[in-house]
């Protein structure tokens, strides 16, 4: 009976994967007959999971969307990823989503199995929220955040592979402080032991973090906190493009829309300048674009270019007929 069990939580585990399995195929996956695969089918559309079949020599299996929700299996890192998401949503990642979010993380907090709930709390201990956008948005690897979250919380030594802006890769030896969720990244603030010096690290230029077992007593942090100490680092890179654009709207209407991503400057009661600084020019026209406002660009000129373009593409859809 146990096997059985745990067959069929494998086979549920793998069409919720949402593609296509062939019998024969799913069948060696499960080390079982076709005949015994049919039978363990058969038992989950029992517990409520709408699987369809497809009969024939190119026959298989596939999870179809049902009328209710039915439990779902996850692995270790899906569980971290969800409750990271949740603890997103519920600190108001996005409108509406809090009171939801809150009641679903109480849930799965609950049946989080010891050696999980060990990895979450350490992660939500150690991460310091610092807005500019949802963290939920954000990019991670759960099992790096992981060893990185225990690592900050049990003051021990890491090493890791980080890759520069320019490609290149380097191995590092830091003594961790701090997990950050700012704007769409996460980052880890640490004391590299090489440089000798306080680091900011991209936690998705960052691979095959492991713990070294050497302990370290904590350094002061050379700033009011972990976030400051991140934002202060992204102020200071170089940025290549310097925007200037004359809007045609209030100041306090375009300050409530983009003015933490830049500079307003009031002109008269109906018009603003806008500066912005950026590593390219995609945000800037994102930005310009959600004012819903006329605007006149003083520089620079790749901005000329870059509106001639995106003009040029959305006039195209806009011109082509349904469906084309």
């Amino acid at each position: 009976m146990a096997n059985t069990s745990s067959r069929t939580l494998r086979l549920l585990s793998l069409l919720q994967t949402h593609r296509y399995w062939p019998g024969t195929e799913l069948a060696d996956r499960l080390g079982v007959s076709v005949r015994t695969l049919r039978r363990d089918v058969d038992r989950l559309r029992e517990l409520g999971y709408p699987v369809e079949a497809r009969r024939g020599v190119e026959g298989g299996y596939q999870l179809a969307a049902g009328a209710a929700l039915p439990p779902l299996v996850i692995d270790d890192d899906e569980a971290v990823a969800l409750v990271v998401a949740l603890r997103a949503g519920a600190q108001g990642g996005a409108e509406g989503i809090a009171e939801p979010s809150v009641r679903v993380l109480s849930k799965v907090t609950r049946v989080l199995p010891a050696r999980l709930r060990r990895r979450v709390e350490a992660l939500h201990a150690m991460t310091v929220p610092a807005g500019w956008g949802a963290a939920g948005d954000a990019s991670f690897d759960p099992a790096a955040l992981t060893v990185l979250a225990l690592a900050c919380r049990d003051d021990e030594q890491l090493r890791f592979t980080y890759t520069a802006a320019s490609g290149e890769p380097t191995e590092r030896h830091v003594e961790p402080h701090r997990l950050v969720c700012l704007g769409r990244r996460w980052y880890l603030v640490a004391y590299d032991l090489t440089r000798h010096d306080w680091r900011t690290f991209r936690i998705d230029r960052l691979s095959a973090p492991r713990t070294t077992g050497g302990r370290f007593r904590p350094r002061p942090l050379p700033a009011a906190d972990a976030a400051e100490f991140v934002r202060r680092g992204l102020r200071e890179l170089p940025r290549p493009h310097r925007v200037e654009v004359l809007v045609d709207a209030p100041a306090t209407t375009v300050r409530a829309r983009v003015g933490r991503w830049g500079t307003v400057e009031e002109v008269d009661a109906t018009r603003c300048r806008l500066l912005m600084t950026a590593d390219t020019l995609n945000w800037p026209m994102l930005a310009l674009g959600s004012l819903n406002a006329d605007f006149t660009v003083l520089g620079p000129p790749e901005l000329h270019t870059e509106l001639h373009t995106w003009a040029t593409r959305f006039t195209r859809a806009a011109l082509a007929p349904d469906g084309a």
